[in-house]
């Protein structure tokens, strides 16, 4: 750290109270960091409530990218196993939880040296994608901030604040589960 500057005694003490209020919330946000637990992600029910028969009865649908940007990096070889697992196409239904019934429509470059892919993923039937994309829905989730009360108050040239920033829980924005529940989604149409 850079040396104080000289000031008044009135000022000094300010400024020793300003540094311990400064290092208290460090602490905190240190405290608050390495203790996190995000709240699991609430159990909620699917949105397509689709008997077995509906399933067997539907008519498949195979995805396809919309569009694809070629990729100028070199594919590395040590990846050929993980890559061939990932492209398998499984069989699952996509949920949009934000907006609700309306299609995904995202972006995939699952490794380096695979070219980019726009899909537009129909939601609340069963389709049939690669592996990889059932994987990116799955991972769509954000965590909620919230303040909670405390007795704890700072503050700055901006104001005066009470409480902490704290994650309170997982919500997930897109989500995907398997169609049958004899098969898991990581198990692809060849087995």
């Amino acid at each position: 750290m850079t040396e104080r500057p000289k000031i008044s005694s009135f000022a000094d003490k300010e400024l020793e109270k300003v540094e311990k209020q400064f290092e208290q919330q460090e602490e905190q946000i240190k405290q608050v960091m390495e203790n996190r637990t995000f709240a699991p992600p609430p159990s909620e029910e699917m949105q397509t409530k689709m008997s077995s028969r509906e399933i067997q009865n539907s008519k498949e649908i195979h995805l396809r990218p919309i569009s694809t940007i070629g990729s100028k990096e070199k594919f590395n070889e040590r990846f050929r196993e993980a890559w061939n697992f990932s492209k398998e196409y499984v069989n699952f239904i996509a949920e949009n939880k934000e907006l609700i019934g309306e299609s995904i429509t995202l972006w995939t470059k699952p490794y380096p040296g695979i070219p980019a892919e726009e899909w537009v993923v129909p939601v609340n039937k069963p389709i049939w994608g690669p592996r990889y994309l059932a994987e990116q829905i799955k991972r769509k989730y954000y965590n909620r901030l919230v303040m909670k009360e405390s007795q704890r108050t700072s503050e700055d040239a901006f104001g005066q604040y009470q409480g902490a920033l704290i994650a309170d829980e997982q919500i997930q924005r897109l989500d995907c589960h398997p169609v049958s529940t004899s098969k898991s989604i990581f198990m692809g149409k060849s087995s």
